[in-house]
């Protein structure tokens, strides 16, 4: 993949987003949304700009044909826009899942699922990076994707994010942990917002609920997530290494062991953490149905630095194996 083409058009995202945050006094994020619609639609939407802005605007945007480049090549660039727009505007829930994880995540899609066709969840959807990393990189399946989030600015960086790469995401800006008019889905990818959540009456609602005070939301998602889930459908979780350390562990414990098989835990390499209790894992899920039984054994590994190929190739065989013998 060309870096020359990730430059070109994070250049003209990055310019157009700053002149439109200038003359609409708006923030770079939303800017970047005003932008990446622009380029979408391939006109200036926005009324109240003088003449010459507008020539400014079309005669960067002219820099740039989309059909030229790659999903790869626009999401990583829209990606580096975000980044960019989160470090100026920092907010605790606007964090992005890194890259190397993404392509993990999409590496697991693709071998537990093996249907051409399939329907896939994001309830933490954010700006859309991990979900569409996951749908670019599972070759020739129909995949019918939806994307749920609370935040109204995320959620429209990510509408414009699946425009711009031509993915039909269905989006939805709503608290994930209400209820969710949506179909039975095949897979659950996540990111998990770690935290309470706030809403006790809501949290009263499901079985995995504190016996005092707030309840996780990062469980909360959980529980969410396998009543979405079709029998025998699968998550992909990004969760905390001391998941299962906190004061509320049992009664996720309890829930996860009714309702779901646990299908592996792979932990990632330190070294992409500031400090050991900030690391995570990626848990895989299966949810119970009829004539399903658990893996003998669950995938079990600690992935190496994803800069060594060597020792990251033996891990995918070792996975892989235990596909093969576990399918």
């Amino acid at each position: 993949m060309s870096i020359s083409a990730i430059e070109k058009l994070f250049t003209v995202f990055n310019e157009t987003a700053q002149i439109l945050q200038e003359e609409l006094s708006i923030t770079y994020l939303d800017a970047l949304a005003e932008t990446g619609e622009n380029l979408f639609q391939d006109t200036v939407l926005q009324e109240e700009l003088s003449e010459i802005t507008v020539k400014r605007l079309e005669k960067s945007y002219k820099q740039i044909y989309l059909e030229k480049y790659n999903n790869e090549e626009i999401r990583k660039a829209y990606q580096l826009a975000i980044l960019k727009g989160m470090k100026e505007n920092v907010q605790p829930n606007h964090q992005m899942t890194p890259d190397a994880v993404g392509m993990l995540f999409a590496y697991l899609v693709n071998k537990f699922i093996k249907a051409p066709s399939f329907k896939i969840l994001d309830p933490a959807v954010g700006s859309g990076n991990l979900l569409t990393t996951v749908l670019n990189l599972q070759p020739n399946k129909t995949i019918h994707a939806t994307g749920i989030d609370i935040d109204d600015l995320l959620i429209r960086l990510a509408f414009v994010n699946a425009n711009l790469q031509s993915h039909p995401i269905q989006f939805f800006n709503q608290d994930s942990l209400q209820p969710l008019f949506i179909d039975p889905q095949d897979a659950v990818i996540c990111d998990l917002p770690v935290g309470y959540y706030p809403d006790d009456v809501r949290a009263a609602e499901y079985e995995i609920k504190a016996k005092s005070g707030h309840s996780y939301a990062h469980h909360l998602f959980i529980e969410q997530s396998t009543r979405y889930l079709k029998p025998g459908g699968y998550m992909f979780l990004l969760i905390p290494n001391g998941l299962f350390e906190s004061d509320q562990a049992s009664q996720l414990h309890d829930f996860i062991k009714k309702h779901l098989f646990v299908q592996g835990v792979l932990q990632l390499p330190l070294s992409m953490f500031k400090n050991k209790n900030s690391a995570k894992s990626i848990f895989i899920l299966q949810k119970k149905g009829e004539d399903l039984k658990p893996p003998k054994k669950a995938l079990l590994a600690d992935l190496p630095a994803l800069t060594n190929s060597a020792a990251l190739n033996n891990i995918f065989r070792k996975i892989e194996t235990w596909i093969n013998e576990n399918k």
